[in-house]
């Protein structure tokens, strides 16, 4: 079995794993969010006739974050530059970039005029924040925060608020 994918067996086991940097970077951390605080699922209908992804604003063990479609938390990473991306191949792979067809709706508690999207290699349109690329976690599930503040696919990566900050 080669190296890399004894490494991936391991973090996949380990769900995200941690950097030691607290217990909330090594366990899950499940969210309750209420009906009112609820990220809708799915993309939503603009009047244009285009499509864009969802992004909504709700509570967690780590304050108010940043949400996507099905209720999965959005991460940002260190290593991006403002509307640029590092994150492909075997990253991407573990952190899927927030996809769109168009242009990106701000939910409940997110804002307009932090949402865009850049082009990646393949061509498709990556949901930004605040010019921060966004991304999920490949084996989180709803409601789940697994990932952190930990360091991983060579940086480390947050969560982010409605101000478009990492949340501490």
């Amino acid at each position: 079995m080669s190296v890399i994918l004894c490494v991936a067996l391991v973090l996949v086991l380990a769900g995200c794993g941690g950097n030691g940097e607290g217990a909330e970077a090594r366990g899950s951390v499940s969210v309750d969010l209420p009906a009112a605080e609820a990220p809708t699922a799915g993309p939503v209908a603009r009047s244009s006739g285009s499509t864009g992804t969802r992004i909504s604003v709700a509570g967690s063990r780590f304050g108010r974050m940043l949400w996507g479609p099905k209720r999965q938390a959005i991460y940002i990473f260190e290593r991006d530059a403002p509307d640029r991306t590092r994150c492909y191949g075997e990253c991407a792979r573990a952190w899927p970039p927030v996809y769109t067809n168009g242009r990106p709706v701000a939910g409940p508690g997110a804002r307009q005029s932090l949402l865009a999207s850049i082009r990646r290699r393949d061509g498709r349109r990556q949901v930004t924040y605040a010019g921060r690329p966004l991304y999920y976690y490949a084996h989180e599930g709803p409601r789940e925060v697994l990932c952190h503040n930990v360091n991983l696919n060579g940086g480390l990566w947050w969560v982010v608020g409605a101000d478009g900050r990492r949340r501490r």
